[in-house]
């Protein structure tokens, strides 16, 4: 399956979902030259946009990542309002959608380190450098420090040109 990273943006966006760009295509729009496999946001947790979750992504078939096939899975307001967080693949692409973030918290609690930057035709809510950097350092994994010094440099390079 080829990712249609794309079209998981307009999806989102279309169905005018409360999200917050994090991970490897926040990293992206903000200047990094890594590649990403998934789309990582978080979402806000209120009922309509939990509605609006479930039947936007409805249409691309979510199931869980790595989960054996046939397991018995629904991902409908119900589940999602009982879990959090969602490692999920899609007939788009992978999606990981996060009520919460560690380093970070919820949609709710992001919200003030966000900006709008462009993806694909259409403006997203994406977390800031300085918070991405963050939260890259809090996941701790070594993929996220990897990308740090990476995230750093630019961030550095945004101060001396006076761009931050």
């Amino acid at each position: 399956m080829t990712a249609k990273f794309e079209d998981i943006f307009k999806v989102l966006a279309t169905a005018r979902i409360k999200f917050i760009l994090i991970g490897g295509w926040a990293a992206a729009l903000q200047g990094s030259a890594r590649t990403t496999l998934d789309v990582d946001v978080v979402y806000a947790r209120d009922r309509e946009n939990v509605r609006r979750i479930a039947a936007a992504l409805a249409p691309a078939s979510p199931y869980l990542r790595g989960a054996p096939p046939g397991l018995p899975f629904a991902f409908d307001e119900k589940t999602i309002c009982n879990g959090l967080n969602f490692t999920l693949t899609t007939s788009l692409g992978d999606l990981d959608l996060f009520g919460e973030v560690v380093g970070g918290g919820t949609y709710e609690q992001l919200l003030a380190f966000t900006e709008e930057l462009p993806a694909f035709g259409i403006r997203c809510c994406c977390v800031t450098l300085e918070r991405l950097i963050q939260l890259k350092r809090a996941a701790g994994r070594p993929k996220d420090l990897e990308v740090i010094a990476e995230l750093q440099a630019i961030l550095e390079e945004r101060k001396r040109t006076g761009i931050v």
